[in-house]
Parts: C-alpha cells; structure tokens; sequence
C-alpha cells in the first residue's frame, strides 16, 4: 500500500497512476475494490481547534479516537456519533475521520442533530486527475457553483481523495437518559416514536429492539429539562416504560449495531420511510432485525447471499450490502440518476482511477 505524508505527494501519486486505486482509510469498514491500495492514513493530524468557534480541522488520515479525545478535553464532540464498524466487520485498524466523512457515517443522533455532512464546513480533496482542491472553509460558504463539501460526503472517494476536512463540533450535554419502552410489537412501537418525535420534548435517538422487546428513546441536556421531558413523555405514550440515566455505553453498542457482532449472515442497512419499515422487514427473510432513526433506518442479519432487494421488492428507499458477498454492495441506481452520477464522475475522475466499481 501507498501511504502518502502529504497532500503534494497524495496529489503526485494519483497524477502519476497508470492503473486504478483503491482508496483506503483505516480500513475498518471491510470494503474492498480491485486497484492498487492507497491509503491515507499518513495523512494524519489535527492542524486546527478552536473550541470557542466550536470547529476543528483535520487531516483526513487523523484517528477519530485522536479527534474525539481532543473534543472531550473541552467538553466538546462530534455530534453525528460515527459508528465503529470493526466488531461488526471482524476488522482492525482505526477509523479515520477522511473515511467517516467519504461514507457520510452518521449514528442515531442523525434524526435531531442531521448526518455527517451538515457537519462538515471544508474540505480539501484531490481529484482524479491529481489536482489538489480546497472548498467552503471554516464556515458554509460556496462560491464555485458546486456545493463540493457536501458531493464529497458519501462520495466514497469516487470523485477525489480527501486529504483534510473542516467540521463544526458541539458541547457535551450535562446528562442523558433513555426511556425505555417495554413489550410492543413493531408496528407499535414505530408508532410510538414518531408521536416522541411529533412531540415537543426534543428526542435525540429513537430505536426499537425487537429481539430484547425493547423501544428506546433518548434525551439530553440540562438534568432538570431531561426530568421533565421524560415525565411528559412517559404520560404522553403510556404502557410499561422504565427510566435508565447515563447510560451512554448502551448507545454506543447500538451505534455499532453489536448485536449483531460475531453473529453469522449477512448484514443489511435499509433507508426507508419509517412508516414502511414493520413490513419490511416481515417481508425480508431476516433472522434479527434492528430500527434506528424512528424506523426510518433498518439493520437486517440474513442468511449468507440472501437476495435481500429481491424481498423486498419496490418501496420508498434502498438497501445497502455492509457485510456480505454475491450482491451489489450499494442499490442499483435508476437510469437518470445513474446518468447525474456517470455525468460528475467524468468531471471529477475521467480517467476512472478512484475506486472504480465501488458504487456502480
């Protein structure tokens, strides 16, 4: 594997391929593309943070365990929560923050706080053809035409190899707490959170167990307001509802989906309208299943090459491929946009030379 010190060298090497690349990052999401590896975790680093400004700037090789470590020292953090893939991938290394923001990576925060990307101010990147490229900066501003900080955000590294990223932070809440609901079927529980979520009293995770028998609704901030939201909601939908305080390390084995660690089959992750997503996943021919995002995300465990979009038929959304072989790992796309997508990815790597194949 290559692994460029630095964005001169990261811009030389693509400029002077003959062949494709596979991008690497920490290499903990198992994805693999046939190209020689380049990776990007020399690129490493914080180069900016100023917590007053609540905005940090980084290399795109930098660990987020470094970011994250930094943010905290200042009561501060990445709001979107980025998953950990590696215990439900079986992989090493270190997620990077280059790699985070190429795949959009975003937690179950993503309904109250928004995905990866509202987070991400500039990016520095370098395209197909070796050209080293800045856009926005350490606010939202946009003066190309292009919003290319936001079209780098689930990129993939299919349209440049992002060398630095510019980020809004957050402060820490003073507590959390989950209200855990006991004992409804799926349909139910979606039900019950989209009414938390229609209500006034500010959900920050919304996920539904269906394994456990558990539905699951998060608040955070002051100590005083996450009392009286958790009265309020436990009055507003009723039935058997415990209250668990900081417990954040549930949230994090949710984040991670480690339910499904170690377990065998494959592992799908379906976009959906949350209203949709009980008959989803009756339909999918899933051995366990997890809601996220109020319903709006599915995780489904299938048996191993399992034809999961064939189950699941037409619907309002996608299904992605995130452990496991014999299909596609993202949704074939509909003719136009596969036009839109063919049409930026010859602005931006005519050659072909950036992960080619990983999205279609």
């Amino acid at each position: 594997m290559h692994l460029p010190q630095t964005e001169a060298e990261l811009a030389e090497h693509i400029r002077a391929t003959k062949e494709p690349l596979a991008i690497c990052g920490g290499g903990t999401r198992g994805v693999t593309v046939d190209g020689a590896r380049l990776g990007t975790s020399g690129l490493s680093g914080i180069t900016l943070y100023e917590p007053g400004a609540m905005t940090v700037v980084a290399q795109a090789g930098t660990p987020v365990a470094e970011i994250e470590h930094a943010l905290a020292a200042e009561n501060q953090r990445l709001a979107f929560e980025p998953m950990d893939h590696r215990a439900l991938m079986g992989t090493d290394g270190a997620p990077t923050i280059g790699g985070v923001m190429a795949a959009n990576v975003s937690g179950p925060r993503r309904i109250s706080v928004g995905a990866a990307r509202d987070f991400l101010l500039g990016v520095r990147y370098v395209d197909g053809m070796g050209q080293a490229i800045k856009n926005g900066g350490r606010v939202m501003k946009n003066v190309t035409g292009y919003d290319l900080v936001k079209l780098m955000a689930g990129a993939h590294g299919t349209l440049g190899v992002l060398s630095e990223v510019s980020l809004k932070v957050l402060p820490c809440p003073e507590t959390q707490a989950t209200l855990v609901l006991h004992g409804l079927d799926d349909t139910a529980a979606i039900a019950a959170l989209a009414r938390a979520l229609g209500s006034p009293f500010e959900v920050s995770a919304a996920a539904h167990d269906p394994a456990a028998g558990e539905t699951l609704l998060r608040l955070e901030g002051f100590a005083q307001s996450v009392k009286y939201r958790a009265e309020q909601l436990t009055a507003l939908l009723g039935g058997e509802i415990t209250l668990e305080e900081n417990k954040p390390e549930r949230w994090v084995a949710w984040r991670d989906v480690d339910a499904f660690a170690g377990a065998q089959g494959d592992v799908w992750r379906v976009s959906c309208k949350p209203s949709d997503g009980p008959g989803l996943a009756a339909t999918s021919g899933a051995t366990a299943v997890l809601y996220d995002w109020a319903g709006g995300l599915i995780w489904l465990r299938t048996p191993a090459g399992h034809d999961l979009r064939a189950a699941l038929g037409t619907y309002d959304g996608h299904a992605t491929l995130v452990r496991g072989e014999g299909h596609p790992r993202f949704q074939p796309e509909a003719a136009g946009v596969a036009r839109i997508t063919a049409g930026l990815r010859a602005q931006f790597d005519p050659r072909g030379v950036l992960n080619a194949g990983l999205m279609g």
